[in-house]
Order: structure tokens, then C-alpha cells, then sequence
């Protein structure tokens, strides 16, 4: 009730995040609810669609981590002051995140529902499949003909609802030690660790991308040739991004304060540094969702026939919205975080052209750096296709 009390009075830019989390977790739902008629359509082919419904963990971990982006960026879920005596502690704004985020995956979970029973004419009169959605052209694909298993639909509906409540709570928990607030900011620590695993991702692309027609992990479509290990190669690329992305955010910033900065470049740099890991992270994961998609439509796009079926289409759509708005609400994130210290610059008498100039700076070197390793890693992944 409290939740539902403050999303009454939230922003409608808050708002607005909130239901690109309920569109995203209804696009997950729709996946899923479309494995499931495949496994009813297809009885004695249990291995394919247990490869099909491994390929929805993609996009729903990219649903999720959405999910937990705008969860830590809510308003209404940060400590404030006054907010202890009412009883609303760190503990209580962190279960009152879950919550929120619960019930956002759970609204979109049930439009799934409803927008899946509609397509496939459980919602209309049987017997007739002109009476179907589109004149029935969706009926094989859902399956209109057989008798859905609510138990199994309902399973399958809240697993984003329930992942991302947890993924929320664990990352909004209140730590025993927090950092003094004018501590410096350390270097990440991660890079190595998520340079190993980009090594090790990229060389098991290499390895069995090599493959012949036949493939044990095929993508919901028409591609071939696209082995099992491929896609664990490319999991543990993104997963290397993702945790060097700190470091490389962090290691841009000292770039901007190499040989003997201007006020301007050092300001950049500094602030780069200061956000490096909660900016940096989300640009790992959307460099590889875009080295990913450039090689993708470089080796594929150019083929007379579509090899991408429609549910490729749909998943590769919510991996690369959520990725990048996760980005968007993270940097809109670091800009409300450090909201103090730019009005403590202005009154110190720092011009405002100061600060616009070290924004485009900070904007360009992040985007040079990370447009290169884009680059580099998309490179490397289409290696294995093109030989």
C-alpha cells in the first residue's frame, strides 16, 4: 500500500522508468509463454525447446538488471532524513524497493498473459480461426489448437517478477560500513578479472565457432552454424565487459589528465573517475550487446532470405532497450549524485561554460575509448564466422 501510496506522487519521468520495466518484463513473459508452446506443439523434441528456453535467459538478464537500475535510481527508496522515525529505515526503503519492483514485473508478467491468450484466441470463441487474432496467422506458433497448462504458464510468468525483486533487494541492502562521503575514489579492481574473462570468452568463440551446419544450440530462426559454445563464449565476453568496465571508465579519466591538464581537463577527469563504477559497468554491457549485433547483421544481414524469425527479433530488441536504457538511468543517476558538488562549483564562482566543456569532454572520451574496444571485440567475435 505505501508503494502504491508514493507512486502516486512520483515524477512522470520516474514513472515513465517504471513502465519500460513493466514493458520489458511483459516482452520477457511473451518469450517465455512462446517457449512453452513450442514444448506443446513439439512433444518429442524436449531438446530443443530446453535450448530455446535457454535462449530467454539473455534478455531476461538484461530485463533484470533494468530492473535494478531504476530500482536503485527511485526516489522514493532512498534514505532520507526523518525517514528512520517513521520506521522507514535502510532495511524497510530496500524491502520497499523489492516490492516496487515486484509489482512492476508482476503487471508486465500479466499483460504477457493477457496479450498471449488474445493472440491465440482463448480469449474469443473456438472453433473458428477466423475468429483469431490476424486470421489465425499466430496459431501454430502459440499453439491455438492444444490446451494451455496454467500451472506451467503461471511457473514460467514469475520468474522475472521474482528475480528481479531479489536482484533489487541484494542490491539495495544497507552495507554496515558505509564510505565516508569525501573519501577519494579507489581504482576498480575488477579490470584484470574481467580482462581474463574476455580472453576466455573470445578464444572459446574462436575455438568453436568453427563448427559445421549442424549446431547443438541453435538460435530460434534460421541461423546455422551457430554452436553451443559460441554462445558461452560471447556470455563470458560480456561478463569480462562488464566488469572491466570500471576500470576502463576510470582508466579514461586519467587520460583526460595526462600532460599537465587545464582546470577544465582535470575537472573531467576527476568526475570521470568519481563515476567510473556506476557508469562504467552498464557501458561494458552495452559494448557488448553492440559488438554483438554489428557482427550479427556483418555476417548475416547480408543474406536474400531473413534468417531471423520473429521471437530472435523480439528478444534481441529488449536486450538492446534495456541495456541502453539501464545506461541512460545510470548516467542520469551520476548526474543527481553529483548535483552538490556542481552547485558547490557555481558558488564558488566556476562559469557554467566550465562545467558544459568538461561534460563534452567527459562524453567524448568515453566514447572514444569504448567505440574502440567496441570495435576490437566485434572484430574478434566475426573471426570464428568468417574463416
Amino acid at each position: 500500500m505505501l508503494a502504491l501510496r508514493l507512486a502516486r506522487g512520483t515524477h512522470p519521468l520516474v514513472l515513465l522508468r517504471r513502465l519500460m520495466v513493466v514493458a520489458a518484463s511483459g516482452g520477457v513473459g511473451f518469450l517465455l509463454l512462446c517457449t512453452l508452446t513450442y514444448a506443446l506443439s513439439h512433444p518429442t523434441d524436449s531438446g530443443t525447446s530446453g535450448l530455446r528456453l535457454l535462449w530467454c535467459l539473455i534478455p531476461l538478464a538484461a530485463t533484470v538488471h533494468f530492473a535494478v537500475a531504476v530500482a536503485r535510481t527511485d526516489p522514493s527508496t532512498r534514505p532520507r532524513p526523518g525517514l528512520s522515525a517513521v520506521g522507514l529505515g535502510p532495511a524497510r526503503l530496500t524491502a520497499l524497493a523489492a516490492v516496487s519492483t515486484a509489482v512492476s514485473g508482476a503487471l508486465g508478467s500479466a499483460l504477457a498473459l493477457l496479450i498471449f491468450l488474445h493472440l491465440r484466441g482463448d480469449l474469443h470463441l473456438r472453433g473458428d480461426l477466423t475468429r483469431l487474432p490476424f486470421d489465425g496467422a499466430a496459431a501454430e506458433l502459440l499453439a491455438a489448437g492444444r490446451p494451455l497448462p496454467l500451472a506451467a504458464a503461471l511457473t514460467l510468468l514469475a520468474v522475472v517478477p521474482l528475480l528481479a525483486s531479489v536482484a533489487a533487494a541484494l542490491a539495495l541492502r544497507p552495507r554496515r560500513v558505509p564510505p565516508p562521503p569525501d573519501a577519494p575514489s579507489a581504482a576498480p579492481t575488477e579490470l584484470p578479472w574481467g580482462v581474463a574473462l574476455m580472453a576466455v570468452g573470445l578464444a572459446v568463440e574462436t575455438y568453436t565457432g568453427r563448427g559445421g551446419a549442424r549446431s547443438p544450440l541453435p538460435i530460434p530462426g534460421e541461423i546455422d552454424g551457430n554452436p553451443a559454445g559460441v554462445l558461452v563464449g560471447w556470455t563470458l565476453t560480456a561478463l569480462g565487459l562488464a566488469l572491466a568496465g570500471p576500470g576502463i571508465a576510470h582508466f579514461s579519466g586519467r587520460i583526460l589528465q595526462w600532460l599537465r591538464p587545464g582546470a577544465t581537463r582535470l575537472l573531467a577527469g576527476r568526475i570521470l573517475m568519481e563515476e567510473s563504477s556506476r557508469i562504467g559497468r552498464p557501458l561494458g554491457v552495452v559494448c557488448a550487446v553492440a559488438s554483438a549485433a554489428i557482427a550479427a547483421e556483418a555476417l548475416y544481414g547480408g543474406r536474400a532470405e531473413q534468417p531471423f524469425g520473429l521471437l530472435t527479433i523480439l528478444g534481441a530488441a529488449l536486450v538492446v532497450t534495456c541495456t541502453t536504457a539501464t545506461l541512460l538511468v545510470s548516467a542520469l543517476d551520476a548526474r543527481q549524485t553529483r548535483a552538490t558538488t556542481t552547485d558547490s562549483l557555481r558558488r564558488l564562482g566556476v562559469p557554467g561554460t566550465v562545467l558544459r566543456k568538461a561534460t563534452v569532454l567527459r562524453a567524448a572520451a568515453l566514447l572514444a575509448v569504448f567505440a574502440a574496444l567496441t570495435w576490437g571485440v566485434t572484430a574478434l567475435t566475426a573471426v570464428p564466422f568468417a574463416t
